[in-house]
């Protein structure tokens, strides 16, 4: 068991368990909030609210992170160049921070404008509540940058426990601010905890950046060779990610033309179609990207390619059951969730509805983690930018097409043949780019892992059946029993099923649940 195969599974575990307890915490969240108000244009108006500070994170901070910052402060890292490594990273920092300013005091004073057009279906009583919203929720929008460069310095130094610390606190404190100040703040007091949560989110982290040994310069050098290098990394990823909000911008400004709680159900139902995304596909995305990183530094491409390639077919064995899985438990698991208070039966069945064609393009969604960070280890920014123009091209025409027959059934419909769009084209131009990668081993393994998730499908969805008939208990805990024991019978089902092909990417799971890993990674 190699060094490098020992980190990768501890991180990539670490994250996993994290990750799981977040996301409950985000689904508890979730409940809080549609216990109290529903679905309705209340937390429709809480959703626009998102929208552009999140725009300016991303476009700012977690494009540079995920794209440009990692792969060259890891590269000085991992060739003895720390100091330089600082000094770019503080000198990114230091634009960043100047840029985000200048773009937050303009979208303040242009906010209703900007909610008009994002969500032109809101009645002028909810454009008002977004907002108020927005304007409270652009604090977070620093908080969250301040998180967003704490992480991915951490990351480069492969600890990964205090981001994902912070994480958990993040929701926690969202819940506890929301649902105990909601009779004296309404909606804005889940504003007012998702500003509080962030803040607290970054103090967390502040104890371990000080172990490592924060560096930080004063500088605007616009000549540092090293930040040079990030700005070209990072203006592909700027305008892919501009495409992809834009995206994001015309599904939110078609969904709110639908009806009332359209924003909403699509949000809740992308949320639990994210769940096995955020446990599984991102944990271990993030896991392996400094790897990666390392490996395309010191040229060591064969490695390289078998950790790509592990890493897709460890993502298939874990995403194709999972989409199946949503599929045939999805209205059970939304009505458990969510539906009390505010939430009707009727919120229940369009959020399921969404749900189903969302979780089509789940597998998609889960690979493309890992290839864009492979694209990115590799300094190429371009094509995952180019990619990502080409996909979502095709979601706004399939959003266009499918929104009127089909309506918000056809916006996830195309959210997820976009996504398979996106999938296609970046292994394939990775294949051009580096080579063989084992393709004839990945599509063995989504094959098999395809059939096995099928037959598992039928098992969960007449084993739920089945109990919900049988038991007699009170509605919320039938569910609860129903819903687990036809999910454990589905896995027992898909872990039989695909035990006898001995798969490498099964026993990378096994192993890393035990902290151990096959000798290459």
């Amino acid at each position: 068991m190699s060094e490098t195969g020992q980190r990768v599974a501890k991180a990539a575990l670490l994250l996993m368990l994290t990750v799981a307890v977040s996301r409950i915490l985000g689904y508890g969240r979730e409940v809080a909030l549609y216990t109290l108000f529903g679905q309705n244009y209340i937390t429709d108006a809480y959703r626009a609210a998102f929208s552009v500070p999140d725009f300016l994170y991303m476009l700012l901070v977690g494009g540079a992170l995920s794209s440009a910052f990692i792969p060259i402060f890891s590269s000085c890292l991992a060739t003895d160049k720390e100091a330089e490594g600082w000094k770019s990273a503080s000198i990114v920092f230091n634009y960043s921070i100047i840029c985000l300013t200048v773009l937050v005091i303009a979208a303040y004073i242009y906010t209703r404008p900007l909610i008009t057009l994002l969500a032109p279906g809101l009645p002028d009583q909810y454009v008002a509540l977004a907002v108020n919203l927005t304007h409270i929720m652009f604090l977070q929008t620093i908080f969250m940058s301040l998180n967003g460069f704490a992480m991915g310095i951490l990351n480069s130094y492969n600890n990964f426990t205090a981001p994902a610390l912070g994480s958990l606190v993040y929701n926690l404190v969202i819940i506890v601010i929301g649902v105990l100040f909601v009779k004296h703040l309404g909606v804005a007091a889940f504003s007012y905890g998702v500003v509080i949560g962030a803040a607290l989110n970054f103090v967390v982290q502040i104890p371990a950046l000080r172990r490592v040994g924060i560096k930080y310069h004063f500088s605007l050098d616009y000549k540092d060779d090293g930040f040079r290098q990030i700005m070209i990394l990072m203006l592909p990823v700027l305008a892919g990610l501009g495409v992809i909000q834009l995206n994001l911008f015309v599904t939110q400004n078609i969904s709110s033309t639908l009806g009332a709680g359209t924003i909403s159900a699509l949000n809740l139902a992308q949320k639990v179609m994210n769940l096995p995304i955020g446990i599984f596909a991102i944990s271990i995305a993030i896991a392996i990207f400094p790897t990666l990183t390392t490996l395309a530094a010191r040229g060591k491409m064969d490695q390289f390619k078998q950790s790509t390639s592990l890493g897709l077919r460890a993502i298939f064995l874990v995403s194709m059951p999972a989409s199946l899985g949503l599929i045939a438990v999805g209205e059970v698991l939304i009505k458990l969730l969510f539906q009390q208070g505010q939430f009707t039966p009727m919120m229940t069945i369009t959020t399921n509805q969404a749900l189903v064609y969302y979780s089509l393009g789940l597998f998609a969604y889960s690979a493309i983690q890992v290839l864009n960070r492979s694209f990115y280890a590799l300094k190429d920014t371009r094509t995952p930018m180019i990619a990502a123009a080409v996909t979502i091209a095709v979601n706004i025409l399939l959003s266009l097409k499918l929104s009127d027959p089909y309506q918000h059934q056809g916006l996830a419909l195309a959210y997820s043949l976009a996504g398979m769009v996106n999938f296609v084209l970046l292994i394939g131009i990775l294949r051009i780019k580096i080579g063989k990668i084992g393709g004839s081993r990945i599509l063995s393994s989504l094959f098999i892992s395809s059939a096995a998730s099928l037959v598992m499908f039928f098992a969960v969805r007449y084993s739920l059946a089945y109990l919900l008939s049988v038991l007699n208990l009170a509605d919320k805990l039938s569910l609860l029993l129903g819903t687990g024991t036809a999910v454990f019978i589905g896995v027992i089902v898909y872990g039989v099923l695909i035990y006898p092909f001995k798969l490498e990417e099964s026993e990378l799971l096994l192993n890393m649940l035990r902290r151990k890993l096959p000798g290459r990674v």
